[in-house]
């Protein structure tokens, strides 16, 4: 039959032989033929469209007979041309492939996605499924043992007048226990082999790759790391390759803060919907977009729907946080000027946990002036944080180890370093944190002595009502910083009282020492006299409700219940989001501070240590000295004699300073000296002293009456230990 074509422009069919006339074959190869079939293919690769059809004629008539012959070479192999046009279309096919590699990226199916679906099954192989069995069997062991106690305990307690009862009990003690042992026994097996079996497949899992990577790092340094790399990518992606219907990523149905994704507003809405903070169709408007610092912290201002008060997001916190995927501790909510708008603030890691910055006051170079705003510390957002005392009263409380005495460090340092400030410390811990500060105050219990307290509340009473005559005389009605250079008496005074429990709760002085504070705190602060305390639990049976509420600054560092919390920053402050409970046991230092505005602030104390608190101490001494404020120390018990109007006390006194006078071993004073030197001492000092005289007011017993050596002879003397008991019991002086 004859082979037909259709007729490009009328679709008529023609003879395909007329189109295409046979020629004889030839054993020549013709190279214009075959140039002009490349250059034509060439052409449509290119985008060129011909107007009229090309006739092409055939080659030749190909002889299947002499394939034998003739070896399989593809035409384009033998011409340049040929070469160019194949060039084109590889160079065209790759680009193509890399625009449909880059469309495949996003999707499922790209290499990231199957890196990250390869190491999830991978990850999710090593851990196996026995961690089951061991849940299973840890829980039939606490059952288990849980009746084992209970029948151990019913056989203990049945008597042995029931002979029957008693040996049922005991043997189904002894059964309940065996069940017991075989659980717990199990238990640790399978425990033991799960650790077995999943090291084992940790090992595969992840030692291929480390060995890629650090073996390449260390045979060819980063060329090698690269590949290693390389290597492992393409691994993880190899497992993932093939997405599978039942492998769920689900990640991608919630995603959070704590999962890495960013805060945007709505995500904000999706988290307040799931803490019920706003309905399930309400929105929240933002003031101020999310943010974030350099610090990797996030923060917006947002208004909750109309006729939501901020107060019910406050109450949620916890909710909130878990919607975030973080802490609580890390997120921070208050009150963004009117009732329903919020001002938050999510930390990127548990805040406060990192190690303290050097404190400003370290930085001083002269006084610091109490006067002015106290630095204290940073927020939850690294701002610094500072308050006023002026006029004012503290109070700090928080469990032990909470960091109390670190952050009344921040404001003991501030008034040392005032050389104007008065101090007046009370320990009643008793512990010594106060101690580097006794040099520089005018007053100091540090004996944890009730009675001393009380004292020393009387005398600052007895101040207090001085400071009120003289401000009554000037016709002022409070102390100015101003009012207080001009006269001396009426600088600040510092009252600090550490473990205010230890005095309040004494049952002879208690209600004393609370009347009196209260006193001093209703009273003390238009005269100038600031008072702090701090203690463990403020309770009411620690510290009434009535001088509580006298104090305006509250810092509630870590408590163990939200009540205790309460107590130092009012009742309603948990209720209300503002729990010390939340602090983390990490977040050493940190509490709730409440002195200006409305809402309390997260801060947390500048850090001193113990030679910084020193150093600054020696720094705040100088400065007072040059000042003169810096009190006198205690008087010796020599000048202590001396102030006795008695002659034998002043001749006590003289007798100290002559064994002063001699020093013995290591720079201490002599401890025994011959009679005949103290005698000349005495008459040097214009005393008429007679050996009999001083032997008599200094009674030694035989063995102190021995001669001992004394500048190469012997000599009859005195030990200086009977002349302090004689002062002891003579005066009181030196117990």
């Amino acid at each position: 039959m004859t082979d037909l074509i259709r007729k490009p422009t009328d679709g008529t069919l023609v003879d395909a032989a007329a189109r295409f006339p046979q020629q004889p074959a030839a054993d020549v190869y013709d190279q214009e033929k075959d140039t002009a079939v490349v250059d034509s293919a060439r052409q449509v690769l290119e985008g060129v469209v011909l107007n009229a059809p090309a006739e092409l004629s055939v080659a030749k008539t190909v002889d299947l007979d002499a394939f034998d012959d003739m070896p399989l070479i593809p035409a384009w192999m033998r011409s340049a041309d040929g070469w160019a046009a194949y060039a084109g279309v590889f160079a065209r096919a790759r680009r193509r492939g890399f625009r449909r590699w880059v469309r495949r990226q996003p999707t499922t199916n790209g290499h990231a996605a199957q890196f990250k679906r390869g190491t999830r099954r991978l990850h999710d192989w090593a851990q196996g499924l026995e961690g089951v069995q061991v849940q299973s069997l840890h829980h039939v062991a606490q059952i288990a043992a849980r009746e084992a106690r209970a029948v151990n305990r019913a056989a203990r307690f049945t008597p042995k007048l029931m002979p029957v009862k008693y040996a049922k009990a005991q043997s189904a003690s002894v059964k309940a226990t065996e069940v017991a042992e075989k659980a717990a026994a199990a238990y640790r097996k399978a425990q033991k082999e799960r650790r077995r079996i999943r090291s084992l497949r940790i090992s595969v899992v992840y030692g291929p790759p480390l060995v890629a990577i650090g073996g390449g790092y260390v045979t060819s340094g980063w060329l090698g790391l690269t590949g290693g790399l390389a290597a492992t990518f393409t691994g993880g992606a190899f497992a993932g390759r093939h997405p599978v219907s039942s492998d769920v990523d689900w990640s991608a149905d919630w995603r959070s803060l704590g999962d890495g994704d960013a805060m945007s507003a709505p995500m904000l809405d999706a988290s307040f919907r799931a803490a019920r903070v706003i309905g399930s169709e309400e929105s929240l408007r933002m003031v101020r977009m999310p943010m974030l610092d350099e610090r990797g912290d996030w923060s917006a201002v947002l208004d909750l729907p109309p006729g939501i008060p901020a107060k019910k997001a406050l109450n949620a916190r916890s909710e909130l946080a878990s919607a975030f995927g973080i802490e609580d501790a890390q997120l921070t909510l208050s009150k963004g000027g009117r009732s329903g708008r919020i001002d938050l603030h999510v930390s990127r890691e548990l805040p406060f946990t990192q190690p303290a910055g050097r404190g400003p006051l370290l930085d001083l170079e002269g006084p610091a002036n109490f006067w002015g705003r106290i630095s204290i510390g940073p927020d939850v957002r690294g701002l610094p944080m500072s308050i006023s005392v002026v006029e004012r009263s503290g109070l700090i409380g928080g469990e032990p180890g909470a960091g109390k005495s670190a952050s009344g460090n921040t404001i003991l340092l501030a008034a040392a370093l005032d050389p104007r400030v008065i101090l007046w410390l009370a320990d009643g811990k008793g512990g010594g944190d106060l101690e580097p500060f006794e040099p520089l105050c005018e007053q100091y219990e540090g004996m944890a002595d009730p009675e001393a307290f009380d004292a020393m509340l009387a005398d600052a009473i007895a101040d207090m009502k001085a400071r009120y005559k003289l401000l009554k005389q000037l016709g002022k009605r409070k102390v100015t910083e101003e009012l207080a250079d001009k006269h001396p008496e009426l600088r600040q005074l510092l009252l600090w009282v550490d473990e205010l429990m230890l005095y309040t709760t004494d049952d002879d002085y208690g209600k004393k020492i609370t009347k009196k504070l209260r006193n001093l705190v209703s009273r003390g602060r238009a005269a100038g006299i600031v008072t702090f305390c701090a203690t463990q639990k403020p309770g009411s049976d620690v510290v009434d409700t009535s001088l509580r509420d006298l104090l305006s600054i509250r810092w509630a560092l870590r408590c163990t219940t939200p009540e205790a919390s309460d107590t130092i920053l009012g009742r309603g402050a948990a209720a209300s989001g503002y729990s010390a409970k939340s602090i983390e046991s990490e977040m050493r230092g940190a509490g709730y501070l409440w002195s200006e505005g409305s809402n309390p602030q997260m801060v947390r104390a500048d850090y001193y240590t113990d030679e910084q608190v020193n150093e600054l101490v020696e720094f705040a001494a100088g400065l007072r000295a040059k000042a003169g404020t810096l009190p006198a120390g205690p008087l010796s018990l020599a000048d202590q004699l001396r102030d006795i109007s008695d002659d034998q006390a002043h001749t006590l006194a003289v007798l100290l300073d002559a064994f002063d006078l001699h020093p013995g071993v290591e720079g201490q004073p002599a401890e025994w000296l011959p009679g005949s030197v103290l005698v000349e001492a005495l008459n040097d000092a214009g005393l008429d002293v007679s050996a009999d005289s001083l032997g008599r007011l200094v009674v030694r017993t035989d063995e102190e009456k021995a001669k001992r050596l004394w500048q190469g002879s012997r000599a009859v003397g005195y030990p200086r230990s009977r002349v302090l008991v004689t002062v002891r019991d003579r005066y009181k002086l030196g117990v």
